[in-house]
């Protein structure tokens, strides 16, 4: 139902009911964001879509994107929306000799950042002036960071949390279920391709389930 759609963005019953005109600007911006995802897509452009968002329209668009399914290509200045909700970011990052080159990173802007810190340690004989660094920062001085703060899982990490033991089991149920198939005597009378398939699926498998342990904990000692 169209009002239980409009709670998910904030609007009480009765708000909903209101006319677009008497609405506040922060109101009007959740409208134009609850129109925007009641249209089926697989892709989605935003252009500073910070911009004007009262905190509780941030964290309710950050949910929304975190959990979008599609192709999310997104401009921003906000540092923290970028870490929140992104899986990779694009830099344009100047060069010795040339125009800008434009790179690709994992992660959001912390992650690029350690990235070009370990860049800039690692050349510590060269001048800023010919070491990388995104077109639009300074050639006198590295890029600015925020004062140090206490880390805490971001909406993203959490959500990604509380998906990994459900993923964990999956993995094992799917690691169990192949060895129960190699337990069978006529398992060893398959073709050799069989075999190393089946042999392949399975260190894969346990690669996945590695990783996925690593990461919870990694997310569980924040």
């Amino acid at each position: 139902h169209v009002l239980g759609y409009l709670q998910d963005f904030l609007f009480t019953p009765a708000r909903a009911r209101t006319e677009i005109k008497l609405l506040s600007g922060g109101e009007r911006n959740r409208v134009l964001l609850a129109k925007l995802f009641a249209k089926p897509a697989n892709l989605i452009v935003l252009d500073e879509p910070t911009n004007d968002l009262d905190a509780e329209t941030l964290e309710m668009l950050e949910a929304r994107l975190v959990e979008y399914q599609g192709t999310l290509l997104v401009v921003s200045h906000d540092r923290e929306f970028l870490n929140n909700v992104v899986s990779s970011t694009i830099v344009f990052e100047e060069t010795q000799e040339g125009p800008p080159a434009i790179n690709e990173y994992v992660g959001g802007y912390d992650d690029w950042l350690k990235i070009y810190t370990a860049r800039q340690k690692a050349q510590p004989n060269e001048s800023s002036d010919s070491s990388p660094r995104p077109a639009n920062t300074p050639a006198s001085e590295p890029p600015k960071t925020q004062p140090a703060k206490p880390r805490k899982l971001s909406f993203k990490e959490q959500k990604e949390l509380e998906r990994l033991p459900g993923q964990i089991e999956q993995i094992e149920a799917k690691i169990s279920v192949i060895h129960e198939q190699m337990a069978q005597p006529e398992f060893y009378q398959k073709s050799g391709a069989e075999l190393a398939g089946a042999q392949n699926a399975l260190s894969e498998l346990q690669s996945q389930l590695e990783t996925a342990y690593a990461r919870w904990e990694e997310l569980e000692a924040v």
